[in-house]
């Protein structure tokens, strides 16, 4: 796909094409849309990042998961934490965690009841997460625990350029980082993806990160 057939695109394909960069976050693509024309791909990314750059952090982030209850992405479903805004008469939300509370748990049990995306399912199957034995899975599902219990958040992780061998030891690592410090880690992983995911789409290069 080149950049003039992304600058054609009306409102709903561009959401329907670039909805899933950011995980289950076609709200960012729909604010994307209203910057048109873009004049290549860093372009394109620029504004997706520009996006989440901007959004404020919660009061609570880091005090745990206990304190609030899991948000829908799409904005659609009633009783989700993120505050809403319009722009552009496009709706919007925005909190910086919520953006990470799209994501799923790796080898969680999105994944055991297959309702992964079509983006993450591939993403975890690359890495060797889709066929890990019952004592793996049982020790990722303890660390996932143990994440989203400190930070509030699941573990995100670009599983693309990780896999199954390297993922319990960086979970375990970034388990002692101070909150302030995971969020932007977490939201450094949250860009890697999208970044590989915009390249997917356009048949780029992939490997500047």
């Amino acid at each position: 796909m080149n950049m003039e057939k992304v600058n054609s695109m009306d409102f709903g394909e561009f959401v329907d094409v670039f909805g899933n960069v950011i995980e289950r976050c076609p709200l960012i693509a729909a604010a994307v849309w209203s910057q048109r024309p873009f004049s290549d791909l860093e372009d394109l990314e620029k504004h997706f990042f520009a996006f989440i750059d901007a959004l404020p952090q919660s009061a609570e982030a880091g005090h745990g998961e206990q304190r609030r209850t899991t948000p829908t992405c799409s904005g659609r479903e009633a009783g989700h934490p993120w505050e809403e805004f319009e722009s552009n008469g496009v709706r919007e939300v925005g909190l910086l965690e919520g953006i990470l509370r799209c994501h799923p748990d790796l080898a969680g049990r999105e994944q055991q009841r297959g309702t992964l995306s079509a983006e993450s399912q591939r993403e975890q199957s690359g890495a060797g997460l889709t066929s890990l034995g019952a004592d793996e899975r049982q020790q990722l599902a303890k660390l996932n625990a143990q994440y989203r219990a400190r930070f509030g958040f699941p573990f995100v992780l670009a599983a693309r350029l990780s896999d199954r061998a390297a993922v319990p030891g960086e979970l375990e690592r970034r388990l002692h980082s101070q909150p302030a410090q995971e969020l932007r880690t977490a939201l450094g992983e949250v860009k890697k993806i999208g970044h590989l995911r915009l390249a997917d789409l356009l048949d780029a290069d992939s490997s500047r990160l």
